[in-house]
């Protein structure tokens, strides 16, 4: 495979961190390090560099990775959750996905070991009680919801005046009607939601928003670019997922109003891979790039709610067996 192929922007960006990055101290929550300590094992550190872009036309495939097998199930199921502005993982748990499991559970495990330890269940116990609870049970409402995610903020930003605004909505209408204006930016960076800055009752243990910002621009008459900026990535974990995931949105949006695909441009901030993952990035810089897939999308669904897991077609894909790693969990508030 020649040098030109996308994919080695990727490659060349995992190559770029150890080769030029700096190490850097990641900040556990006291009950996380308890963890680490349980088990024996030091705490990983990061290193990372900053500020770098890629960019990938997606007239010429879809671009998932292929120097690794990537869950594209998970990708799908974990944006339709978005677009749904839901924030329980009650959806995602009754599908079988299992990104923000953990995440869930931290937060009831705190509350356990500072109010009832008695009460408290395993990651794997607590998951099984969240998929065997209807949805509208106590547990489950309370103990399930995230409150700070993506969805909310895309699609249900909580307004001062008590409103919830559809972001995304406002971005696909003003896209029908006048695509060539440059305000077509959603935000999830809600600082009522984030650290110190949040207020009492939005508190959580979700840490705060790594895709900070995206932008659709339109250009050379009809196509449709998607733009984001992601203040934190996991190189080799994190950012395979979100580099399919916004250039699905593309797609979507772009069906949904009647323009063609242009380019998925992707920009860091701090871009990272954690000190226990660097074995497994060298097995991935040893091996060759192979052509993208085709991602189909069913094209009678005209209405971005209207998308099911069903309405996704990938064909041709063809990729080097996947590499596991452990996902660093750092903590909350």
């Amino acid at each position: 495979m020649q040098k030109q192929h996308p994919e080695y922007q990727y490659l060349d960006l995992l190559q770029d961190i150890l080769d030029n990055g700096s190490n850097k101290e990641l900040f556990f929550t006291p009950e996380v390090l308890q963890q680490y300590k349980d088990r024996g094992v030091e705490p990983p550190y990061i290193r990372s560099v900053f500020g770098r872009q890629v960019r990938f036309d997606l007239s010429k495939g879809f671009p998932l990775l292929t120097t690794k097998k990537t869950f594209i199930r998970g990708i799908i199921e974990e944006l339709l959750w978005f677009l749904k502005g839901d924030s329980n993982v009650k959806y995602l748990v009754d599908r079988d996905v299992h990104l923000w499991d953990e995440w869930a559970h931290k937060k009831y495990h705190k509350y356990c070991l500072e109010n009832c330890p008695e009460k408290d269940i395993s990651q794997e116990e607590f998951i099984n009680k969240i998929k065997e609870e209807p949805k509208d049970s106590e547990f489950v409402k309370k103990w399930g919801d995230l409150v700070t995610i993506y969805g909310r903020m895309w699609r249900k930003w909580p307004a001062s005046d008590g409103r919830e605004i559809d972001q995304l909505g406002w971005v696909i209408d003003g896209l029908k009607d006048k695509p060539f204006r440059k305000s077509y930016v959603v935000s999830a960076w809600n600082p009522d939601f984030i650290y110190a800055m949040a207020s009492e009752k939005n508190k959580n243990e979700v840490p705060p928003f790594c895709h900070t910002t995206y932008q659709f621009a339109v250009t050379h008459g009809n196509k449709l670019n998607l733009g984001l900026y992601q203040r934190s990535a996991d190189v080799f974990l994190g950012v395979p997922l979100n580099i399919a995931s916004y250039a699905l949105l593309l797609m979507m949006v772009a069906q949904t109003t009647g323009l063609e695909v242009g380019d998925f441009v992707h920009t860091f901030g701090d871009v990272h891979t954690y000190s226990n993952h660097v074995d497994q990035i060298k097995e991935q810089l040893s091996r060759e790039p192979r052509t993208f897939p085709i991602m189909k999308l069913n094209p009678e669904i005209k209405d971005i709610d209207d998308f099911k897991y069903e309405d996704f077609t990938l064909e041709d894909y063809d990729p080097h067996p996947a590499l596991k790693a452990e996902i660093a969990n750092i903590g909350g508030y």
